[in-house]
């Protein structure tokens, strides 16, 4: 039986490469799968599996006509934040999908947030006509009622990915901090700075050594070096793209600071404290669920007083 998976894969994004190293783990062995990446090369290597170049869409459509199952998901693929075209991309693979006679699975989904009728109106098509479907949070369960759509409710997958160690951090000084942030319109220069200032003072108090975790080199590397630059002796960045050795990273530290979602979930899975910074509801609604301390990114102070 030939699956096909369908996410944001082979973009560098270390919680959804992880959403996908689960989905590999849980996929029964008579299954075969073949990955719609945005880098067919590179998640071949780093996963072990057929890819298929998603931009593709004769290529897709092809892969799909051969297949006999279409798992949509995991992660926040349909919300139009961030982009009011990606939903349409992911709905109309679904609904292709059901057109060609595919059993379709929505896999741990987070469902929002939606702002345009438009977006709304095509996802209820898409939802509607799988035939499972699974959501990580009460947010995307509500949208899902309004639609009345079933639906159940499990955890984030990768709270079971399994985790591998790196020799990487092996001559790092202890205690240790995993510090995960990202690049954000409200992570201005000057906030960063401020979280430079915080972490230094955390350091002087405990001796504490910081290991900077970005979990997409494209986006939260210049962050981290940024950090670094104020850190430089009190502090290191890890450079993974493999998520099971980005997870493996939480076995090693004592504490993680973190905004990335899939950063709290893999730190609270090896039993870190955690401290989250939110500037996106499903941020805040895990630190609810985890009873994680934290702060909203919008609330921070924007310069130093």
């Amino acid at each position: 039986m030939q699956a096909v998976l369908s996410g944001y894969y082979g973009y560098g994004n270390g919680g959804d490469e992880a959403l996908l190293a689960t989905l590999l783990q849980f996929l029964p062995k008579n299954v075969s799968p073949v990955v719609l990446s945005g880098n067919p090369a590179q998640t071949e290597a780093l996963h072990g599996v057929k890819a298929c170049d998603r931009n593709d869409l004769l290529a897709v459509f092809n892969v799909l006509r051969q297949s006999q199952v279409f798992i949509w998901g995991g992660g926040s693929l349909i919300q139009d934040s961030t982009s009011a075209l990606s939903p349409w991309y992911y709905c109309g693979l679904m609904l292709t999908a059901r057109l060609l006679g595919l059993k379709t699975i929505a896999w741990a989904q987070g469902i929002g947030p939606l702002h345009r009728i438009q977006t709304q109106w095509i996802a209820r098509q898409a939802f509607r006509s799988c035939t499972a479907l699974s959501v990580r949070d009460t947010g995307s369960l509500e949208w899902l009622s309004r639609w009345k759509r079933a639906a159940v409710n499990a955890p984030d997958p990768v709270w079971a990915l399994e985790a591998s160690l790196t020799t990487e951090l092996d001559d790092l000084p202890n205690p240790r901090i995993a510090v995960v942030l990202r690049s954000h319109p409200l992570m201005t220069p000057e906030r960063l700075s401020i979280i430079g200032q915080a972490l230094q003072e955390v350091h002087t108090r405990t001796q504490a050594f910081m290991v900077l975790v970005p979990f997409q080199l494209s986006q939260d590397l210049m962050v981290a070096q940024t950090l670094h630059t104020q850190l430089s002796d009190i502090s290191h960045i890890v450079r993974l793209t493999d998520p099971r050795q980005l997870k493996g990273v939480f076995q090693t530290v004592d504490m993680a600071i973190a905004m990335r979602l899939h950063g709290l979930i893999m730190a609270a899975a090896e039993g870190c404290k955690c401290f989250g910074i939110s500037y996106d509801p499903k941020v805040q609604r895990l630190m609810e669920d985890i009873h994680c301390p934290g702060w909203e990114l919008a609330q921070m102070p924007n310069h130093a007083s």
